[in-house]
């Protein structure tokens, strides 16, 4: 491969200002947050988030190292990951980074290559973000840890399952319910307080970049996937399938939340139980997905049949999107 062109400083710098603004962030969800206007005063703030940063990175560099170590065994040009750091702004919810990407740097030849590349990126996270929440099941701080935080919580005997309105509500997927259900730890606190435990909060982000990235649609890493397994055609249809699931799934919440808005009535018609698995947040990934990133993905130099292994493997991916799609990921209440 030709390693001309890197730019090692600026891949090093990115990376080192992830980890603080990551630092930064996982001192916030852990309570102590630390703001531009507070930094010097409260740089010690930052050892607290120091299991949250280590989780969000260990989970990103595996996924875009899974992506560039199969690009390079294709000979495939492509560059180091390439961090994105967000920085500690006041009223806004900061996880420190908006993730990693690689860029590929010349058309990838064939449809092996791409299912390898497309697949290597997601099945290296899901590997690390299953290794992080199953830590943070099993190793839960006692049950007045959540007391350090929120010290009024002593006078009412530690989290409520029904907090004050106005909380950060974070879904479930499969995967957690399948873990919550199988490992059944003792102190496991309710979804309205589970951002401030760094390895569940960590493992519960990467196993929602990871089904986002696998979303069957244009060329991410699901879309590479299908793609490759099911041809052009194959790819179309489930692309549109999947906008019109997500549009679906979104339009009674969005509904409901423009009708209040207007102070119009129509809110009390919706039905509860369709409120409650609807996200109008999806609204906005239809637009991102239609008009940013794109429905349809560009032929390989050479579209061929899958073997049965790698056919396997994609049908793993599947399950994988299966168990880490939350349908509702954020909601206050």
């Amino acid at each position: 491969m030709n390693l001309s062109g890197r730019n090692y400083p600026l891949h090093a710098a990115l990376f080192l200002v992830t980890v603080f603004t990551t630092l930064c962030a996982g001192a916030f969800w852990g309570g102590r947050p630390v703001t531009f206007s507070t930094l010097f005063p409260y740089v010690g703030n930052l050892e607290g988030g120091l299991a949250y940063s280590f989780a969000l990175l260990s989970f990103l560099s595996a996924h875009e190292f899974g992506h560039y170590f199969a690009a390079v065994h294709h000979r495939v040009r492509t560059t180091l990951p390439y961090y994105i750091p967000v920085p500690p702004l006041p009223f806004f919810l900061s996880i420190g980074t908006m993730g990693a990407v690689i860029k590929i740097r010349e058309r990838i030849t064939t449809t092996t290559a791409l299912f390898d590349i497309g697949m290597a990126g997601p099945i290296s996270g899901f590997v690390v973000c299953l290794a992080i929440l199953s830590y943070g099941f099993t190793h839960l701080p006692p049950a007045d840890f959540i007391s350090t935080i929120h010290p009024e919580y002593l006078a009412k005997g530690g989290a409520s399952s029904s907090p004050p309105g106005e909380t950060l509500l974070l879904g479930k997927n499969l995967l957690w319910m399948l873990m919550e259900h199988t490992i059944a730890p003792k102190n496991l606190p309710p979804m309205s307080e589970m951002y401030h435990y760094p390895y569940l909060f960590g493992g519960w982000l990467g196993s929602l970049v990871t089904a986002l990235n696998l979303l069957p649609v244009g060329q991410l890493d699901g879309g590479h996937i299908i793609y490759a397994m099911f041809g052009r055609k194959g790819h179309a249809k489930a692309a549109r399938g999947f906008m019109l699931f997500i549009t679906l799934l979104a339009m009674p919440s969005f509904v409901q939340m423009v009708a209040s808005m207007l102070h119009l009535e129509t809110a009390v018609l919706i039905p509860e139980l369709l409120l409650h698995w609807s996200w109008p947040g999806w609204i906005l990934w239809v637009f991102i997905l239609s008009r940013v990133i794109g429905l349809h993905h560009p032929p390989t130099s050479f579209d061929h049949p899958l073997s049965a292994p790698r056919q396997l493997s994609g049908w793993t991916a599947i399950a994988i999107f299966v168990l880490t799609f939350t349908p509702v990921p954020f909601s206050i209440i």
